[in-house]
C-alpha cells in the first residue's frame, strides 16, 4: 500500500506544470520610447511604393518599387525601369536626394527626377541580395 501511495504521489508531482520565470533578451532595447506627431502632408512608404517617376519633360521614366533603409534612414529608392507589362524590367538604386516627391495641384503625390529613360537603363543594375 505504501508503494501505491508513493507511485501515485510521484506521478502527481510529475504531472504538475513547472512554473519557472525566464527572460529572453535579444539586443539592447532603447531606454525610453519616443513618439512622433505625423501630419497629413507627410509621405508614407505605402504611398511611395508603386509611384511613377516622371522627368522634367513629363515622361514616365520608372516606378518606385522598394526602399533600402540603412542606419534608420532611407539610403536608396529602388526603381523599376525599362520594362513593359512586367517584362524586361530591371532595378536601379538611386539616392533619395535625386527624387523630388511632392503633392500636385490635385493633391496627389508625384515623383520627379531630372534624368532620362536612357540614363536609367544605362545605370548599374540593382540586384536583391539572396
Amino acid at each position: 500500500m505504501k508503494k501505491l501511495a508513493l507511485i501515485t504521489a510521484s506521478l502527481a508531482l510529475l504531472a504538475t506544470p513547472v512554473f519557472a520565470q525566464s527572460t529572453v533578451t535579444t539586443g539592447a532595447a532603447p531606454a525610453e520610447a519616443k513618439f512622433s506627431t505625423v501630419s497629413k502632408e507627410e509621405m508614407f512608404s505605402s504611398k511611395l511604393k508603386g509611384l511613377n517617376i516622371t522627368n522634367q519633360k513629363d515622361e514616365t521614366i520608372g516606378e518606385i518599387s522598394d526602399l533600402a533603409i540603412k542606419n534608420n534612414q532611407v539610403d536608396a529608392l529602388i526603381l523599376s525601369v525599362g520594362g513593359f507589362l512586367g517584362m524586361g524590367e530591371r532595378y536601379v538604386a538611386v539616392s533619395p536626394a535625386s527624387v523630388k516627391v511632392s503633392l500636385n495641384k490635385d493633391n496627389k503625390w508625384v515623383a520627379t527626377m531630372n534624368t532620362t529613360k536612357d540614363a536609367l537603363k544605362a545605370a548599374p543594375e540593382f540586384k536583391y541580395p539572396k
